[in-house]
C-alpha cells in the first residue's frame, strides 16, 4: 500500500480511461503533479503553483490518520473540484465489506467479491473499473456508513477505512491494472456538487480519515472504533443507565407521567430521566414535529414549567434531560417564516415535509439558540441533552461558491454549535440522534457522550442492529432501547433487556405498570449490567456470528463475544426457528461466572453470560 493524493483543478483535462462522468480521479492535476518532499508522516506535491500536503501519520499500532492540505501559492484564484482525505494505491484485495444503512436498519454488513462487481482488470490494462459510493446531504449515514474494508483472501490481510465527514462524502475504488486504488473524502463536483474557490495565498484542509490494518475484519473494525476520541462528560464515563420516556408517551410527555416514572426509578441504578419530544406542543397541535423551533413549554403538559419538572426529577436522585431538534424548525412554529435565517437553495427555503433548517453559519441563529435552547438548559439545571435531527438538507444550499460547499459550511456550523454547548456546560451529557442512527459517523461521535443507535424501538431485530454498530462506533456510546410493556411475557422482557447489553442501556415504556416479576427482571438486568459494563466499554468484539438474512422477519440466531483480558461477555439471541443455537465453541476455554436472561430453548429469547478464564 502506498499513500498519495487525489485532487482536480477546474480546467484541467479529465482522465482518459472511459471514466469521465464516473470519476474525477486520475486527471491532469494528478498526472502532472510533482513530488517535492516525502517523509514517513506526509508527502508534498506541487503543480502550477498549487501545493498539496498529504498527511499519513501513524497514531497507533496499525492505524494511520490521513488528511490533505491544499495551498494556492499562485497569483490567481483557482477552483478545485476534488480533494481526497486519503488516497492509497497498490492494494491487493478481492473482497470489499461495507456497512449499509437505512432507517431502523443501520450497519448491516454487505460483503462482495470484486469479481461480482465486474472488477477484474481488462485484458489490456485499459479502461477504469470504478465503484463509487457515498452519501449526499446532512444525514451522513443514510444509505452507507463512511466505511470500507479491503480483504485479501490470499494473504489474510485486511485494510479498514473510516472517513470523518458529517456532510456529503464519497469513497471510490478503481483499477486498470492488477492493483487497486482507493480514495475518499468530501463528495466531489460530480457526486456532491462541491467546488471550492481558493484565493491567492489561501489554504484548505480536508476532513480526516483513519486507515487500519489487521488480520481480520473484527480486528480492523476494533482499531478504527478505538481510534475515535469522543468528548464524554465526566458524569457519563462509567456508563450509567438511561431512562428516556419517548416510548412511554410517544411525544406527549407530562409532569404527572414523569412523576410516576421518577418514583418508580428512585433507588435504582438508573441515572438519567430524559423528557423527549412534544413538551413544547401548542394546544390543538397533534404532531410534535410540526411545532419544533419556538421552544415554548406547554402549559397543559407542564403547568408549572419545565424547571419544576427538572427539580422533581432531581428530588428522586435522577439527572434530568430534555430533547431538542435544535437545527430544524416545524411548519406551525413562528420561526418557520424567519426566512432570512433559514437555509435556501435557488433562493427558496429548503423545505422537507413540514421542516426547514436553520442556517447554522449565522450568528443570529446561534444567538437565538443560546436564548431558547442553551438558556433553558441552564435555567432548568438540565444535565442531559438529546439532540435529534429528522430530515436531510439534500445536495446543498446557497451562499457559497457551490451547493456542496454551502452544505459543508452549514454542517460545520452545526458541529461548532455542539462544541459551543459543551464549552458552556462542560458536565452536560449530549446525545447524538438523527431519526435514530443517521449521524453515526466519527466526526459527530467525537462531539458527544452517546448516540441513539437506531429508531428500532421495539423491533425484533434490535440485537442485530446493535451488534452491527460494534464495527462502526464505540459500544460505550451506542444507546440501545429496552422498552418495557406490561403485556409482555417474561421471555419477551428478557429478550429486550439483554439486547441493551450490546451497548448503552436505555429503558423506556410504562415501567410503573410492570408486575413484580417483570420489575424484578428489570432490576436484575440493571444490576448485572453494572457488573459487566467495563467489558462493554473497553473490550474487543472478537465474534459477531449470525445466520439471519431478513431483519424484518428474522430466523435463526446471533451470538456476540466481547473479550477483555481474562473476562468476556457472551450475548446470544434467538429468533424464529433459532432455539438451542450452536455456540459451544465460543464457550471453549471459558467458565460461566454469572448470567441473565432466558433459556435459549425457544424463539425470541436472550441470554447474557459473564465468562472468565
Amino acid at each position: 500500500m502506498e499513500f498519495y493524493v487525489e485532487w482536480r483543478r477546474r480546467g484541467d483535462s479529465y482522465n482518459n480511461g472511459y471514466g469521465n462522468g464516473h470519476t474525477l480521479s486520475q486527471s491532469e492535476s494528478v498526472q502532472k503533479m510533482k513530488e517535492t518532499e516525502n517523509s514517513k508522516d506526509f508527502t508534498r506535491y506541487e503543480f502550477d503553483g498549487i501545493y498539496l500536503t498529504a498527511y499519513h501519520k501513524a497514531v497507533a499500532s496499525g492505524v494511520t490518520e490521513c488528511r490533505t492540505i491544499i495551498e494556492n501559492k499562485s497569483q490567481n484564484e483557482t477552483y478545485i473540484e476534488l480533494l481526497s482525505s486519503f488516497a492509497i494505491k497498490k492494494i491487493k484485495a478481492d473482497k470489499i465489506p461495507r456497512a449499509t444503512s437505512f432507517w431502523s436498519a443501520e450497519g448491516k454488513l454487505l460483503s462482495q467479491e470484486l469479481t461480482d462487481l465486474n472488477f477484474e482488470r481488462s485484458w489490456a490494462n485499459h479502461g477504469f473499473r470504478i465503484e463509487k459510493f457515498g452519501q449526499i446531504g446532512s444525514m451522513p449515514v443514510r444509505k452507507w456508513f463512511p466505511f470500507l474494508v479491503l480483504e485479501d483472501s490470499e494473504t489474510g490481510n485486511f485494510t479498514g477505512i473510516q472517513v470523518y465527514c458529517a456532510s456529503s462524502w464519497q469513497i471510490e475504488i478503481f483499477r486498470n491494472t492488477d492493483d487497486i486504488s482507493v480514495t475518499g473524502g468530501l463528495a466531489d463536483r460530480d457526486f456532491g456538487a462541491w467546488t471550492k474557490k481558493l484565493a491567492a495565498g489561501e489554504t484548505f484542509e480536508s476532513p480526516k480519515a483513519m486507515i487500519a490494518e489487521g488480520k481480520s475484519l473484527e480486528e480492523v473494525c476494533d482499531k478504527l472504533v478505538k481510534a475515535q476520541k469522543p468528548r464524554i462528560a465526566k458524569v457519563d464515563a462509567d456508563l450509567p443507565v438511561i431512562f428516556n420516556e419517548y416510548c412511554t408517551t410517544w411525544g406527549d410527555p407530562s409532569f404527572e407521567n414523569l412523576k410516576k416514572t421518577a418514583e418508580r426509578l428512585d433507588g435504582t441504578d438508573v441515572r438519567y430521566l430524559v423528557i423527549d419530544c412534544g413538551w413544547y406542543k401548542p394546544e390543538g397541535i397533534e404532531n410534535w414535529f410540526d411545532a419544533a423551533g419556538d421552544w415554548i413549554p406547554s402549559k397543559k403538559l407542564f403547568p408549572d414549567g419545565i424547571k419544576a419538572a427538572a427539580e422533581m426529577i432531581r428530588s428522586h436522585n435522577l439527572i434530568p434531560g430534555i430533547w431538542f431538534e435544535m437545527e430544524n424548525v416545524g411548519s406551525v412554529a413562528k420561526t418557520f417564516n424567519e426566512t432570512d435565517h433559514l437555509l435556501k437553495r435557488d433562493g427558496y427555503p429548503v423545505t422537507v415535509g413540514s421542516r426547514r433548517f436553520w442556517d447554522m453559519r449565522q450568528k443570529w441563529v446561534w444567538d437565538y439558540l443560546d436564548e431558547h435552547v442553551l438558556g433553558l438548559l441552564k435555567e432548568c439545571g438540565m444535565g442531559y441533552l438529546k439532540v435529534d435531527y429528522n430530515e436531510c438538507i439534500g445536495q446543498g444550499v446557497d451562499g457559497e461558491e457551490s451547493y456542496g460547499e454551502g452544505l459543508r459550511k452549514a454542517v460545520e456550523g452545526s458541529r461548532n454549535y455542539f462544541r459551543h454547548l459543551a464549552e458552556e456546560m462542560p458536565e452536560l451529557v449530549i446525545e447524538n440522534c438523527a431519526s435514530g442512527g443517521h449521524r453515526l459517523e466519527p466526526s459527530m461521535m467525537e462531539l458527544v457522550s452517546q448516540a441513539s443507535f437506531s429508531d428500532a424501538h421495539e423491533a425484533v431485530d434490535i440485537p442485530l442492529v446493535a451488534a452491527n454498530l460494534h464495527r462502526l462506533i464505540r459500544p460505550e456510546q451506542s444507546q440501545i432501547w429496552a422498552v418495557m410493556r406490561a403485556n409482555a411475557d417474561l421471555d419477551r422482557i428478557k429478550f429486550v433487556l439483554t439486547s441493551a447489553f450490546l451497548g448503552r442501556f436505555c429503558l423506556s415504556g410504562e415501567i410503573f405498570d410492570l408486575n413484580e416479576n417483570q420489575w424484578n427482571a428489570v432490576k436484575d438486568a440493571v444490576s448485572f449490567y453494572g457488573m459487566v459494563k467495563h467489558i462493554i466499554k473497553d473490550g474487543f468484539t472478537r465474534v459477531i456470528r449470525t445466520d439471519v438474512k431478513n431483519y424484518l422477519n428474522p430466523k435463526g440466531y446471533q451470538a456476540v463475544l466481547r473479550e477483555l483480558g481474562n473476562e468476556a461477555l457472551l450475548i446470544i439471541h434467538t429468533f424464529e426457528n433459532g432455539a438451542n443455537p450452536p455456540v459451544e465453541d465460543l464457550l471453549k476455554g471459558w467458565s460461566i461466572e454469572e448470567s441473565f436472561g432466558s433459556q435459549l430453548d425457544g424463539d425470541f429469547r436472550g441470554m447474557v453470560m459473564l465468562l472468565k478464564k
